[in-house]
């Protein structure tokens, strides 16, 4: 053998083995999940986030063989739980399920610790769900928005309205409605959607801007009572609750929108099978079901597109705290 020859060996040799050892790591991320996987939803159990969570919790599990453990981490309009997700280790064993109120919160929150740009991962839009004005019946007698607006410009500051804290969606499409209506509507900030909305069913306050998919099931019941639906058409799931372009407030357009990050770091290839199994549950009978009775639709925005999404929607509701004066309470 000369020395030229045993040289190529060795480069061979080396080669080879960088091959393996990269294929060996390939296909250990690919064995994901090995164990439960965390998904941190930032606000109490009983909300909007949690009608959509834990159903497709229940789907992700009965597709991955591994169970999907949802950790409500409530407090401060959904900060406190994105902040200990940004901090959870990136091997895709947390993840985090944020909604609008993560796109509003850095314009509210002057000294959040964590970036949702800049320390997760976008993985995919899970849902999207319009707001919806939903009034406690014993304690506000009118029958239609109309009614509703002239009892609140009548009385102003006696009427109160809950939200999911300050920052919220919820926060913000009150405010907005009371700049496009010109009322003024009392704000009680709760600690998530789910014990503003049991004060709401209570009789403990009067109204609520909620997003659909928690109030679905109580409107449906009985308990609560919608006079609109945001946006420009009616919703499939409940055809008899006029949008807010027949009611004469064709600019007010909100939604409550849910989503999925990853700790910053995340492997790629996790990503993609985390997209990818996501796919599967929301494909599923039971999900497209449960989706629309909540009045939501499935999107089909992953990755990159979804991050844009929310780069846009941090701009979008920086310019409707401008405008409101919105701020901590």
């Amino acid at each position: 053998m000369t020395p030229n020859f045993q040289r190529r060996d060795v480069l061979r040799l080396a080669a080879a083995t960088a091959t393996a050892v990269l294929s060996g790591g390939a296909g250990a991320q690919a064995g994901w999940p090995t164990k439960p996987v965390t998904m941190i939803v930032p606000f109490p159990a009983g909300g909007g986030t949690d009608a959509f969570a834990r159903p497709l919790s229940a789907q992700f599990s009965r597709i991955t063989g591994q169970t999907l453990v949802i950790d409500n981490r409530g407090g401060a309009g959904g900060t406190l739980g994105a902040s200990i997700a940004a901090k959870a280790q990136p091997d895709g064993y947390t993840l985090f399920m944020g909604a609008v109120h993560h796109a509003i919160a850095p314009s509210v929150y002057p000294k959040l610790d964590y970036d949702i740009v800049k320390d997760f991962v976008p993985l995919m839009l899970l849902a999207n769900v319009p707001q919806v004005v939903v009034v406690n019946p014993k304690r506000v007698t009118a029958a239609t928005l109309k009614e509703f607006i002239a009892a609140a410009k009548q009385n102003p500051g006696k009427l109160n309205y809950a939200s999911a804290g300050a920052g919220t969606s919820h926060h913000l499409a009150g405010e907005l409605f009371k700049i496009q209506t010109g009322t003024f509507i009392t704000h009680i900030p709760y600690r998530g959607a789910g014990p503003a909305l049991q004060d709401l069913i209570a009789g403990n306050v009067d109204v609520m801007f909620d997003g659909l998919g928690s109030s679905a099931q109580h409107i449906k019941a009985g308990r609560i009572k919608a006079l609109m639906v945001a946006g420009g058409k009616r919703n499939p799931a409940f055809p008899d609750v006029p949008c807010a372009a027949e009611v004469g407030l064709p600019d007010y357009t909100v939604t409550t929108w849910y989503g999925l990050w990853a700790p910053k770091g995340t492997p790629a290839d996790v990503q993609s099978r985390i997209i990818d199994d996501m796919k599967k549950a929301l494909a599923t009978d039971e999900l497209k079901t449960i989706w629309a009775s909540n009045g939501s639709e499935i999107p089909s925005l992953y990755g990159p597109a979804y991050g844009a999404f929310v780069n846009a929607e941090i701009k979008r509701w920086a310019e409707v705290v401008k405008a409101s004066g919105a701020k901590l309470e």
